[in-house]
């Protein structure tokens, strides 16, 4: 009997091999076929499906059972209570940069009319975010892909955030020369070798938006350079980074001249948000 309850067991048993949540991925899938929320599978677990729906459901299944990320099959990850557009340009919204945002919001706090620069801003998280907690903020968000700029214009029309100025760049190569209270980047960090990168959603994530070289590095150094240029006095650097990246990226913090220089672990205790400020007069 091709029922909710039936569909959702039958199916959550084919991907037990290559999921850790099965069970929320077939609910998460059969929401999207049947335009509701979970709470309404749980209310009318005998509704039998129709044969569209069923269609429409093996269809999204199968994507899921070669490895398609859900966010991807599904086009949106929520992120911060916010729905967010993502596809295969952009990154996928992870609980670790919520880390990342705790802090920019305790900082921001003492300055809410602060101005702000997001690098390698993706599918717009990070900038969204802050700027719809803080609408006085001053955004910029900026990418080299024109691809996720897309998305993340989407994103920010979608979340009423009208306050973000997003701009084509790789890093600061076109930025004009200006100054930021505050400077934030999740940047690529993983090396080209690790094995992580053929494990899980990460297979099907943007390559330029995962490796970078000099063992995942290259981009933290290329940022803490440039980044004194563009910070106001006081002003503070703030990276997500992996989390056996701690004493490396503040290796680099250090060789740039940033003083304060601080860690934060995420929620499952891994060094994950470092941060620093710019003391040099300009």
């Amino acid at each position: 009997m091709n029922n909710i309850q039936s569909v959702l067991t039958n199916s959550a048993s084919t991907l037990l091999d290559i999921s850790d949540s099965a069970d929320l991925d077939v609910e998460i899938l059969l929401c999207q076929v049947l335009n509701k929320n979970r709470s309404y599978l749980r209310t009318w677990p005998e509704k039998l499906l129709s044969k569209t729906q069923l269609n429409q459901f093996t269809q999204l299944l199968e994507q899921r059972q070669q490895g398609q990320p859900i966010a991807y099959i599904t086009g949106t990850r929520e992120f911060w209570s916010r729905d967010f557009m993502v596809d295969p340009n952009v990154l996928i919204p992870r609980p670790d940069t919520e880390t990342l945002i705790e802090l920019c919001l305790q900082l921001i706090n003492q300055k809410p009319d602060a101005s702000l620069i997001d690098l390698g801003t993706g599918s717009g998280i990070i900038a969204i975010t802050l700027a719809a907690e803080y609408p006085q903020l001053q955004v910029s968000a900026v990418d080299s892909s024109y691809e996720a700029l897309q998305i993340a214009l989407k994103n920010a029309q979608l979340n009423h955030t009208p306050n973000i100025n997003f701009l084509h760049s790789n890093w600061f190569d076109k930025i004009a020369p200006q100054r930021f209270d505050f400077i934030v980047s999740n940047p690529p960090y993983i090396a080209a070798d690790d094995q992580h990168l053929q494990q899980g959603d990460v297979r099907f994530e943007p390559n330029s938006a995962l490796i970078a070289e000099q063992q995942g590095l290259q981009d933290f150094m290329q940022i803490s350079e440039q980044s004194q240029h563009y910070l106001n006095h006081g002003g503070h650097l703030i990276f997500e980074h992996g989390y056996n990246q701690k004493q490396s990226v503040h290796d680099i913090l250090n060789q740039y001249h940033f003083q304060n220089i601080h860690c934060l672990h995420d929620l499952s205790g891994q060094p994950r948000v470092s941060y620093a400020q710019w003391l040099t007069p300009n």
